[in-house]
């Protein structure tokens, strides 16, 4: 996959660089795996307004997809690969030996025609799901479960993937993508490469109304505010704001709102990156 420069025909285009979707197969998906996707619009089930910038968008169907991988030893092909307006990676259509249908997320490499499969003796290839504890070292990782049986949900973005570094015991130690080594149960499943779609970090909107379309309103600055809207807000001029903080007045930057009791601690060798 790819991105692509436009030429500036209007202001739109101008700055827009946007995704060649040359890898996408087909624009028709599975039916039997998508189901109605109902917006919220930042509203909670009274009506109240608890998430702000939330609202409006084009229309999109929810596409089911296995994060389990749960069909051991059954081979099953790719039949499409896809794109799915709720994540930044691709989706691939598989179809099993015995007739079912799945939505996996699209590793890169991955190709029409190709046999994917999980369990623990099957090869470490692009697209296979094997437990840690067969995974050979130093191997690239994305959709990696934290408890087993759970569902992958480490590295699932676009173009990201974790290292498999070592083993402890009944433990794998992982780097993950945000630069984070931690300890991870070596029964726990993860799938073989990087995720997909890369390139989307190069994408840029070109213009205020895409955003729009993808159902994300104006944010405003705290320091544009009321002092009674927010804590950096009023003032003479314009003022700086003071320190930053959110709107509940917690401080923005550097103030660490980790639970220092937080029982998943001990599983963390070294911290994530600042």
């Amino acid at each position: 996959m790819a991105v692509k420069r436009f030429k500036p025909v209007t202001p739109g285009t101008r700055f827009r660089v946007g995704a060649d979707y040359s890898d996408v197969t087909t624009n028709v998906p599975e039916k039997s795996l998508v189901v109605s996707h109902k917006k919220s619009g930042g509203r909670n089930n009274t009506g109240k307004m608890t998430m702000r910038y939330i609202g409006g968008g084009h229309k999109k169907s929810y596409r089911l997809i296995d994060f389990k991988r749960n069909k051991f030893d059954i081979p099953a092909k790719v039949a499409t690969i896809e794109y799915d307006p709720n994540r930044s990676a691709r989706i691939a259509l598989l179809v099993y030996a015995d007739g079912e249908k799945r939505y996996m997320i699209a590793p890169e490499g991955l190709t029409v025609g190709q046999t994917v499969l999980s369990g623990e003796a099957v090869a470490p290839e692009v697209g296979n799901t094997l437990p840690l504890k067969s995974i050979p070292l130093g191997s690239i990782i994305h959709n990696i479960e934290l408890n087993p049986g759970q569902g992958g949900s480490i590295a699932r973005s676009a173009g990201t993937y974790a290292q498999l570094s070592a083993r402890d015991g009944k433990y794998a130690i992982i780097k993950l993508p945000s630069g984070e080594t931690r300890m991870i149960l070596s029964t726990c499943l993860a799938t073989i490469g990087a995720v997909s779609n890369a390139e989307k970090a190069n994408e840029v909107l070109g213009k205020a109304g895409r955003k729009r379309w993808i159902g994300r309103r104006p944010r405003v600055r705290g320091v544009a505010m009321n002092p009674v809207d927010h804590p950096m807000g009023g003032g003479e001029g314009r003022a700086s704001g003071g320190h930053p903080r959110s709107r509940k007045g917690l401080l923005a930057k550097g103030y660490k709102t980790r639970d220092k009791k937080k029982t998943s601690d001990r599983y963390i060798i070294e911290r994530r990156k600042k």
